[in-house]
């Protein structure tokens, strides 16, 4: 019994070392790794993420990050409906150059308004004051229009003259213009954050 164990022990622990000897030579024998050479010493290195440590805000910190999340928030709601609505704007004032004859332009008119009544009534009823406002910059931002002179120009002096006054009521301006380098410099950087979650165009 001793002499069986003996001689298994014998082949186990040979077999093992003539494995480890054989691996020295193996396909797998060297490992290609990443190097660099520090003060003449030659050692493999890797890169680690980076990580971002933050310390705890201060109470001015805490508001900025408010107002940014709610900024960004409000982009994203109604950078969708800015881009539709000022595309089909952009289509109208095309459209309108070709139609000279005023009956005509009415009727033009009349149809895209529905169209658009159709398509946005019921997401904007939805929208907040603050929604609102961004959503005004943005369409201004795709139709180089302000909200002011797209009413003027589609339904006259007078229904532009009473929109403002609405908007005025609560705290807002249909003659806001974007900005983008200066006070919308914000804006302008989560536009083309979602514009590329939308793979849009900004």
């Amino acid at each position: 019994m001793i002499a069986i164990r003996s001689i298994l022990l014998f082949f186990f622990t040979n077999l093992v070392l003539i494995g480890l000897g054989q691996s020295r030579y193996g396909p797998n024998d060297t490992l290609t790794v990443p190097y660099i050479v520090y003060e003449g010493d030659t050692m493999t290195y890797a890169q680690l993420e980076m990580v971002f440590v933050f310390a705890k805000m201060s109470a001015k910190q805490r508001e900025e990050y408010r107002k940014w999340t709610r900024l960004r928030n409000a982009v994203y709601v109604t950078y969708p409906y800015a881009k539709k609505a000022g595309a089909i704007i952009n289509e109208v004032n095309l459209k309108l150059k070709d139609i000279k004859d005023e009956t005509k332009r009415r009727k033009y008119l009349s149809s895209k308004e529905k169209e658009l009544k159709k398509e946005f009534t019921e997401p904007l009823t939805n929208l907040s004051v603050y929604q609102g406002k961004i959503l005004m910059k943005l369409i201004n931002r795709e139709t180089s229009n302000t909200c002011y002179a797209l009413v003027k120009e589609f339904k006259g002096g007078f229904s532009a003259q009473f929109w403002q006054t609405i908007a005025w009521v609560f705290g807002g301006s249909l003659k806001q213009e974007y900005l983008p380098y200066t006070e919308d410099a914000e804006m302008e950087t989560i536009v083309h954050e979602v514009a590329r979650m939308y793979g849009q165009n900004s």
